[in-house]
């Protein structure tokens, strides 16, 4: 007889797995991330957040501040002191920080005192302090009596501060822009301040403050024509790079082809 056709054909019987040995002190506890059982990981949810209104505005700002063009009197504030010249000047102005309220009224308190018990109140000399206000250290300026002008770069409206630096580079008076309105603000015990301005310094001090006008001559003073000149902004996005890029090579090739 002929043997049957679609006949089971035996397969060769597959080969066990090797078991892996199991360490019993270290049992497998899968997590059940089901209702009820473990929590998830924790993710990073920034990009899902709904930021306050203020946040919003900030990054626009920043994000618009990159693409538009900005012209030179206003790109010149995006060129700060670095750090270790303004780590330096820092030093210095808090040397010549201004009175506060408390030691003001500790000071009338006391020469109030003296004149009740008729004793003479002693009038010293006008001390030597860091020198605030937009007015008062204009006045300064155009009186020539000013030796050093610090200017906040954040000051808004910047239109404020716009022309500080041409009026101090035409009375040959050392400027230099540092960042933070706030950090000048607490050399003066306010908040915030745009601008400060020293007169003179002790005798102690005046080697150390020559050098630092030089260092700031040269960076800010000396630069101030190159800065006139020089356009900020006009950063776009990274996809848009990435197109202008693409269209540049496309552009390339075929006036390459147009040659050959």
């Amino acid at each position: 007889m002929a043997p049957k056709r679609g006949g089971k054909v035996v397969s060769a019987p597959a080969k066990k797995k090797p078991e892996k040995a199991v360490n019993p002190l270290f049992e497998k506890r899968p997590k059940q991330f089901g209702i009820g059982g473990a929590l998830p990981p924790k993710r990073d949810m920034s990009r899902f957040v709904k930021w306050p209104k203020v946040v919003q505005i900030q990054r626009k700002r920043r994000i618009l501040k990159q693409r538009l063009k900005v012209p030179p009197a206003l790109n010149q504030f995006t060129k700060t002191l670095d750090k270790n010249l303004a780590t330096s000047l820092f030093k210095m102005l808090l040397k010549y920080r201004p009175e506060d309220r408390a030691a003001k009224k500790e000071r009338l308190l006391m020469k109030a005192n003296a004149e009740a018990e008729g004793r003479d109140p002693g009038v010293s000399k006008k001390p030597i302090v860091v020198k605030y206000g937009l007015n008062h250290v204009t006045y300064l300026i155009e009186q020539n009596k000013a030796q050093l002008v610090v200017i906040a770069h954040d000051v808004d409206p910047i239109e404020l501060v716009v022309w500080l630096p041409a009026l101090c580079r035409k009375m040959e008076i050392p400027y230099c822009i540092v960042k933070g309105k706030a950090r000048l603000g607490t050399i003066v015990h306010k908040k915030t301040a745009s601008v400060l301005c020293l007169t003179t310094v002790k005798n102690e001090d005046k080697l150390e403050f020559s050098k630092i006008l030089e260092a700031i001559k040269a960076n800010f003073n000396d630069k101030y024509d190159e800065y006139r000149k020089k356009w900020g902004g006009g950063i776009m996005g990274s996809k848009s790079q990435a197109k202008t890029k693409a269209n540049e090579k496309l552009l390339a090739k075929e006036a390459a082809q147009r040659m050959t």
